[in-house]
């Protein structure tokens, strides 16, 4: 009676889900698998390697800001694909997507970070037998945007990093930018620095990457929550994108498929290495072929080297992980998630990522991705 009632739960609260105008996008696939166009007229191209067999119905997904521009890729070229089925994904925070999951109003959630054993915990409430667990899905880099007039290059180290977002260096043509920017003519301008206004995996990486490479100018735990005095915050990866494409003199940190859409130019980072680093998918996918595995069991939470000064490896990156119960997944939905996450993980799926601003999943990673799918109950 208990199972029945826990597995009731999960099943109403996805039933109730309300969906908002965030949702990544509705509506039901097209007739065949050649192909369609969304509401804007914008063509989409239909996956041709779906698995469409246990698909039906709705899928309802929340989360990560970070994967929004992939997961509007993965979710047209699905639906195209598979006839009569919905996914929906509501792009908001992590932190959003990891409250929704564990509150069982949601199949799957976005994370740019892992769980903590407590959300762990926690998610054995709706994982009846089982307990949530991270699944890399998205790599990429995490890209300093700037907006600075008449500056078309402009190159940072950690600790100038650190010190702009904790507010210490306040001008741009402060002696400490100058250094790593000779030739460059940089404005009297005062520096306007945004970060994310809510929880954030992002946040998250970024004070990873600080902690582990300026911990001397960046005090602080890597938490969702932004940790620094000052500064300005917006609302999700696009909100502080659109911030810095607006404002003479802004920086902010977002995913590199938000500048890459709107134009907006990036930082290279000087790691140490023989040459600053750009961000680049290719770049980043250099880092994070360096990952290695840290959960245990079916969990496949990854351990990044943010400190890295290989040649060419940016360093800056997050992994977002798509989280699941290992056992206990509601059996109305169990099919499409799983037949979605496989299109996702797949060679075609992980492609589509590389000319948006995204690196695919390291092979020797996503091959257990793919057979942890396969295993969901």
């Amino acid at each position: 009676m208990k199972l029945q009632r826990k597995n009731g739960l999960r099943a109403a609260a996805l039933g109730a889900l309300a969906v908002s105008g965030a949702l990544v996008l509705t509506g039901c696939g097209s007739d065949d698998n050649s192909g369609g166009t969304t509401g804007s007229g914008e063509k989409t191209s239909a996956a041709s390697n779906v698995k469409c067999d246990d698909a039906k119905g709705k899928l309802l997904a929340a989360g990560s800001s970070a994967q929004k521009n992939a997961m509007d890729l993965w979710v047209k070229n699905y639906m195209a694909a598979c006839t009569g089925v919905e996914v929906n994904y509501k792009s908001s925070s992590s932190g959003e997507g990891i409250v929704n999951f564990n509150q069982g109003r949601v199949a799957f959630a976005g994370s740019d970070s892992a769980l903590k054993p407590e959300e762990v915990e926690e998610s054995k409430k709706v994982c009846t037998g089982g307990q949530g667990i991270n699944l890399p899905m998205v790599g990429g880099p995490i890209a300093l945007g700037y907006n600075l007039s008449g500056v078309e290059e402009l190159k940072l180290d950690a600790a100038t990093i650190a010190k702009i977002f904790d507010g210490k260096i306040k001008n741009w043509n402060d002696a400490a930018i100058a250094k790593l920017n000779e030739g460059t003519e940089l404005p009297d301008k005062p520096i306007q620095a945004f970060h994310r206004s809510e929880d954030s995996g992002t946040t998250q990486n970024l004070g990873k990457y600080l902690g582990a490479t300026a911990k001397a100018d960046w005090p602080y735990e890597a938490e969702k929550k932004w940790p620094a005095p000052g500064g300005q915050a917006a609302s999700g990866s696009s909100g502080v994108a659109a911030q810095v494409k607006q404002v003479d003199g802004a920086i902010g940190y977002f995913e590199l498929s938000y500048a890459t859409s709107q134009s907006i130019p990036t930082v290279s980072i000087d790691t140490g290495a023989s040459a600053p680093v750009a961000a680049t998918s290719e770049n980043a996918s250099k880092a994070i072929a360096a990952a290695k595995i840290k959960g245990t069991g079916k969990d496949l939470a990854l351990e990044l080297d943010y400190a890295t000064t290989a040649e060419g490896a940016y360093p800056m990156v997050l992994v977002t992980y798509e989280v699941v119960c290992d056992t206990g997944n509601n059996a109305e939905t169990l099919g499409t998630l799983k037949s979605f996450l496989t299109y996702t993980a797949s060679d075609e799926g992980q492609q589509v990522l590389t000319d948006h601003g995204y690196a695919p999943i390291p092979q020797e990673i996503n091959s257990k991705v793919r057979e942890t799918i396969a295993g969901l109950k």
